[in-house]
């Protein structure tokens, strides 16, 4: 089943990142997360009420001493700082790099998903996710090599190929999370080049003696910054501007397409800036809401958009 196997993949990945951090402290941790955030504020004695219920508290009280420890351990794990007013009502007071904030609460997110989804087995034939292709296979290979600074080497299918490169000697640098799909990202040593591979589409791997250093150029955290997606290039930063309808218009201002995202509101549409490279992804992403928006700016953007269009009309010729 769909939701089976998305528990077992939110567990596969705790055991690969929660080495240091027991499941049932991290299952305490994200309950006590969880329930200042719903609240927004709650005194101790509520709180400690509500733990009492909880599957986590099983009726104990939790002592001043244990809670004290589970608040430094929550600002040193997931940089959420819990912080207690003049009221003596605790609230949440977020730090960290804005990587460390979307890794924390996506962490969150699959763990309330996977206790939904674990207590919901009577209706699961009512539960839908997509069948997307699973990286858990080698995932565990590739992150352990990027903890040892080790090279790996690999075979690799794309889709674009017939037939699986072998014998890929790659520098692991990071991973990420893109549509559902996660990717390595590194350096393949062959022609020293970054490049990006999505790991459901690695056949074997074998990590090898040999080392890598992070080059101090490369910041994971910000390597993806003026880019949508896991394509990226040399190219300059450009300034970009969308009409867009209104309809269209409040899926960007809860969804935003980039984090560099302003607008401009006018009578019948929105003006949205950003701030990005010009790669191939940001072209896939800006066709798939077709007529609903316009590219006004660049003019650069706007040929590549033109080009695209005049490819997919030419297949009904």
């Amino acid at each position: 089943m769909f939701e089976i196997r998305l528990c077992r993949f939110v567990d596969f990945f705790y055991d690969l990142t929660l080495t240091k951090m027991r499941k049932d402290l991290f299952s305490r941790y994200i309950w006590i997360i969880d329930t200042i955030q719903r609240y927004g504020k709650i005194t101790r004695k509520d709180l400690n009420d509500l733990w009492k219920k909880s599957a986590d508290g099983d009726g104990q009280d939790i002592p001043t001493r244990t809670f004290f420890h589970y608040r430094r351990a929550i600002e040193d794990n997931f940089k959420i700082t819990i912080e207690c007013n003049q009221a003596g009502e605790y609230y949440i007071e977020s730090k960290g790099s804005r990587n460390d904030r979307q890794f924390s609460n996506w962490l969150m997110d699959s763990y309330a998903v996977r206790g939904v989804l674990s207590d919901s087995s009577s209706i699961s034939d009512r539960i839908l996710v997509d069948d997307v292709p699973s990286a858990r296979q080698f995932m565990g290979s590739v992150m352990e090599a990027m903890k040892l600074s080790r090279k790996i080497s690999f075979t690799y299918h794309s889709y674009t190929r017939s037939i699986p490169e072998t014998d890929i000697l790659f520098s692991p640098y990071f991973i990420k999370l893109f549509k559902q799909r996660w990717y390595v990202i590194g350096r393949k040593e062959k022609d020293k080049s970054i490049r990006t591979y999505a790991l459901d589409r690695i056949r074997v791997v074998n990590i090898l003696d040999s080392t890598f250093e992070m080059p101090q150029n490369i910041d994971p955290a910000t390597f993806f910054d003026d880019c949508i997606g896991i394509t990226t290039n040399q190219g300059e930063v450009k300034r970009i501007s969308l009409q867009v309808q209104p309809r269209q218009a409040k899926y960007f201002r809860a969804l935003p397409l980039h984090h560099s995202q302003m607008e401009e509101v006018h009578d019948d549409y929105s003006v949205f800036s950003y701030r990005m490279k010009l790669t191939d992804d940001l072209v896939r992403e800006l066709m798939y809401y077709g007529s609903s928006i316009k590219v006004i700016q660049p003019q650069e953007l706007r040929l590549m958009i033109q080009e695209e269009l005049k490819k997919t009309l030419g297949q009904y010729d």
